[in-house]
Parts: structure tokens; C-alpha cells; sequence
């Protein structure tokens, strides 16, 4: 009996990875041209309106991006005022971040958009696949925490 073949366009993790550049590059696009925003700025900012006070660490924790990712968007949305930082009363190590004014009216534009082009994603499923691709999705990134040690099994 053969070894199985491996054939790139059928191997999960690389269509996973074309779905995913194709789905970001597309909004990057947007993001940048209309408003000067990265795609991890832009999640940084998603964030914080959900959970406004966050340390770094917490923030590399919510978006899944590495702490140099995560201090590159702190840093630039820092320079527009988008959001500010102060001392952590627990840690003095350690700053919170949160939007500013601006940044609660820079989200408050952006979610309508972003949902708009969410919706144009899924169109073409039925809520029901769009339900079962989001479970799916979450089973993917739990096992491929377990697998690299990141989540208890």
C-alpha cells in the first residue's frame, strides 16, 4: 500500500492558510486605504471596544497575534491618539491600554463596514453552514492549541 500524497491544494492547513490571506488582504485593503489602519491595529481597536482596559499581555491573549505584532499596532495607534495608556495599579511593569474618544468614534465607523463585508463573505451560505463553519473553525484553532501545547487537552 502507497503513502498517502500530498497535494497541496487538497491539504487542509494550506487552504485554511489561501482562505484566510484572501479573506484578510481583502479588508487590509480596505481598512488602510479608507482609514490608515493595519489589520492588527484594526483587531487591537475591536478589542478594546469590547473590553476596554487591557495590559498587552492580555491583548496578545484576545487577538492571538505575538507581543511584537501586538506593541507595533499599540505603538502606531498610540501616535493617532486612537488609544491611550496608563499604569496598571496592580503591576507597575505593566500599562492598560484603552480607546480614546477617537478611537470609540474610529470603531463606531468601522463595525458597520466590517459587518458589511462579513455579510458579503456568507452570502452565498445558508445560516446554518455559516453556524457549522464557525464550529468547525473553533475545533481547528483547539486542536491546533492542543497540538502545539498552548490549551490543556
Amino acid at each position: 500500500m502507497s503513502e498517502p500524497e500530498l497535494r497541496l491544494d487538497a491539504y487542509l492547513p494550506y487552504r485554511l492558510s489561501v482562505a484566510s490571506n484572501a479573506v484578510s488582504g481583502l479588508i487590509a485593503r480596505s481598512y488602510q486605504d479608507r482609514f490608515g489602519l493595519s489589520v492588527p491595529q484594526w483587531r487591537l481597536i475591536c478589542v478594546l471596544a469590547e473590553d476596554d482596559g487591557l495590559t498587552q499581555g492580555q491583548l496578545v491573549a484576545r487577538t492571538v497575534m505575538d507581543k511584537v505584532t501586538v506593541s507595533r499596532a499599540a505603538q502606531g495607534l498610540l501616535k493617532r491618539h486612537l488609544v491611550a495608556r496608563s499604569d496598571h495599579q496592580a503591576d507597575g511593569r505593566s500599562h492598560v491600554l484603552a480607546l480614546t474618544h477617537e478611537g470609540q468614534g474610529l470603531h463606531a465607523e468601522i463595525a458597520p463596514l466590517a459587518l458589511a463585508y462579513e455579510a458579503a463573505l456568507i452570502s452565498g451560505l445558508a445560516p446554518d453552514e455559516v453556524a457549522l463553519l464557525k464550529r468547525l473553525l473553533g475545533r481547528l484553532q483547539t486542536a491546533a492549541g492542543q497540538l502545539a501545547g498552548d490549551t490543556p487537552g
